[in-house]
């Protein structure tokens, strides 16, 4: 009996130091952004999760955090950067801030319509030089996520050329395009996190704030802001980065196996937003938001408005990455 005792002992502390092993080899991901969980920038990444869960086997578990529930844009960025976060989808606006070099691809009304953008931003080359910029600064760059086409609200005035936007308070991602951009237009931009908007705008700390007018929507910001312009003025494009230490932790297959969930994130993200933006005019319109769209005529004039910002980013980012950059714009914009 104490025999039988002894070899049932034996396989329970077997199962227990199995269940033990199994438990600590499993590998949780921690992964933050600041969209709302009902955009398709989180849709994006949730099916980036489930992808690498699938295809791992469940060895690794990716944990999405929407809405900046880990902190700003600015402060999940440091937290990769430190290791203390494996990963992110931060506007390339802040990031900026740690690789300026990235700052490139939310030069305003640089991108002639959707179809170039994508084609320059999914452009090998400039995926390779992306990258490139990013590793020395602790940061692995695997693929984009998307906020849209930015768009402006205000409670004050309709906006239809550069002159409307003169002393206007308008909140701005805490990126340096973004300020320059702003500035440059005559308005007063101030830097504020995402989740902070809405209040800062019932509250009248803010007159506006440029968000793409699907999110602006999805948001409620235009329960607060009446008037509404379509600037598509610039694309957010949020590459998703994840922490170098941690990526070199992982196996070649592993690696792998993130990459293509990247690729079904931003398919998912662009699908959404292609879908939603289709109709954000007319629920804006719905909710009584005097909604004014730039014509090819007024993009021009607001794009020789901010001439200004190209020279000066020119010399930020080298005469060598400017140029390569936009000549991948007229290439792609003349591609059929």
């Amino acid at each position: 009996m104490a025999k039988k005792f002894v070899v049932f002992s034996m396989v329970i502390a077997a199962v227990f130091l199995f269940l033990q092993v199994s438990a600590s080899a499993k590998i949780i991901v921690k992964y933050g952004h600041v969209g709302p969980p009902i955009h398709p920038q989180h849709h994006g990444a949730v099916a980036f999760a489930k992808y690498v869960t699938e295809k791992t086997k469940g060895e690794i578990e990716v944990q999405v955090f929407p809405l900046g529930q880990l902190g700003g844009e600015r402060s999940m960025t440091e937290q990769v950067q430190a290791g203390t976060l494996h990963m992110t989808a931060v506007t390339s606006g802040v990031l900026a801030n740690f690789v300026p070099e990235v700052g490139i691809i939310e030069l305003p009304f640089v991108y002639p319509d959707r179809k170039t953008a994508y084609r320059v931003l999914d452009d090998k080359e400039v995926q390779q030089r992306l990258a490139k910029y990013c590793e020395p600064k602790g940061f692995i760059f695997i693929g984009y996520t998307e906020n849209e086409f930015r768009d402006i609200t205000n409670s004050k005035r309709a906006i239809k050329r550069p002159q409307d936007l003169e002393g206007l308070k308008i909140r701005v991602i805490e990126g340096p395009m973004f300020i320059d951009t702003f500035k440059t237009l005559g308005a007063n931009p101030t830097p504020l996190p995402f989740p902070e908007i809405y209040n800062a705008l019932q509250q009248k700390v803010i007159d506006g704030q440029d968000n793409p007018l699907y999110t602006s929507v999805l948001m409620k910001f235009t329960e607060v802001n009446k008037f509404a312009t379509v600037t598509h003025h610039i694309l957010t494009e949020c590459p998703v980065v994840v922490n170098a230490k941690f990526w070199k932790s992982l196996t070649p297959e592993q690696q792998k196996i993130f990459r293509e969930a990247a690729e079904v994130q931003i398919k998912t993200n662009r699908e959404g937003n292609a879908k939603g933006s289709a109709d954000a005019i007319q629920k804006a319109r719905a909710q009584k938001v005097d909604v004014y769209v730039l014509t090819p005529k007024d993009r021009e004039v607001f794009k020789k408005a901010v001439q200004p910002v190209y020279d000066k980013y020119k010399g930020v980012y080298g005469n060598e990455w400017y140029n390569f950059f936009m000549k991948k714009i007229d290439f792609y914009s003349k591609k059929k």
